[in-house]
């Protein structure tokens, strides 16, 4: 009798081993996320200022949309590492101001484009335990902002006097988002975010050796949709 209930109680031992062990290997640590981005500009900037620029001369950052990608890596059960980035977009200055510098149009023509890799790391932190569907999230981190292929477009040289060159320097800032995730399934979720960003940058514009300048906060607020794979 006595042999049977400690065999028993031996294989009642073996399989909570088990059970514990299986639960072990289901805590899934990584998930890729893939989505879109909708990105507005709450553009600041310096009046452009140099030879021949008129007062009041800006510049106006339009929207644009982009795919989006995340590798995330879970720490514990509320905090995780996530690394974002979204496919580079063709983002559009408008000129901002006078109705024309001369005889030629300014205000809402579109006078430089560039594309920049903009990659964000971001310690978040979860609430509520995993086992609950929906879960929101707060993330911090940081930004950064390397601008190409930056060119002026047939407008911005007519408004600078002639073919024009353009430097944007890489930025470097702080990144917030705020988020909302709901699970599917163990290895399917759902993620819908708001994040902002600092992003600051010192145009540059050389026509023909003639430099004007001005000092751009460009304000990205970001809205993310996107669906996510653990494993």
């Amino acid at each position: 009798m006595i042999a049977r209930s400690l065999k028993i109680a031996l294989g009642m031992l073996a399989v909570s081993v088990a059970v514990g062990a299986h639960a072990q290997e289901q805590v899934l640590s990584n998930s890729v996320r893939v989505g879109y981005y909708y990105v507005t500009y709450d553009t600041h900037a310096d009046n452009i200022h140099g030879p021949f620029v008129p007062a009041g001369v800006n510049l106006k950052v339009q929207d644009v949309a982009t795919p989006y990608f995340a590798y995330v890596r879970r720490l514990t059960s509320h905090f995780g590492v996530e690394l974002a980035v979204g496919a580079p977009p063709l983002t559009k200055t408008e000129g901002k101001g006078p109705a024309k510098l001369g005889s030629v149009p300014y205000n809402g023509q579109v006078i430089t484009t560039a594309r920049w890799l903009a990659p964000t790391l971001l310690l978040t932190y979860s609430f509520f335990d995993e086992s609950v569907r929906f879960r929101p999230y707060v993330g911090a981190g940081v930004n950064y902002t390397k601008f190409y292929s930056r060119q002026s477009t047939a407008a911005g040289d007519a408004a600078s006097g002639g073919p024009t060159s353009v430097n944007l320097p890489t930025s470097v800032g702080p990144a917030f988002t705020l988020g909302l995730s709901y699970r599917i399934t163990q290895h399917f979720s759902l993620y819908g975010s708001l994040s902002a960003s600092e992003v600051d940058s010192k145009l540059t514009a050389t026509t023909a050796g003639v430099t004007r300048t001005s000092h751009i906060s460009f304000g990205p607020r970001a809205a993310v949709l996107a669906a996510g794979y653990s494993f």
